[in-house]
């Protein structure tokens, strides 16, 4: 099973779901393997074809949650929050939201994967 957050929400890709395309919000994809093992990703966004026997994804960024930065993504949070907060700076905004929510999903999926493993 593929779990990923689709435009329209939350989606949940058995095999034989019928044909499916759409666009990725940047976030957590997780892969239940045969046996019940859970694989978890961060991906920035893109988009997912779903056919009955095939998940292609296509995204800028897919990282395994092991290799996600939890530093990293708090000072970048951070940065985002700052940027946001200072409006003497000549800063867009909408750059910085995207900051931000990129951060949040690389910290949730840091969190799910922990959760996943103990």
């Amino acid at each position: 099973m593929v779990v990923v957050t689709g435009e329209m929400g939350e989606l949940g890709i058995l095999p034989g779901h019928i044909p499916l395309l759409t666009s990725i919000k940047p976030g957590q994809i997780r892969i239940t393997l045969p046996g019940g093992a859970q694989d978890v990703y961060y991906v920035s966004g893109g988009l997912i074809e779903v056919q009955p026997s095939l998940i292609t994804i296509l995204a800028d960024t897919v990282t395994h949650a092991a290799d996600l930065d939890e530093a990293a993504a708090i000072i970048a949070r951070e940065n985002a929050k700052n940027l946001i907060a200072n409006k003497k700076t000549n800063v867009d905004i909408t750059d910085a939201l995207i900051q931000m929510a990129q951060a949040a999903a690389k910290l949730r999926t840091i969190n799910l994967s922990r959760k996943n493993n103990k």
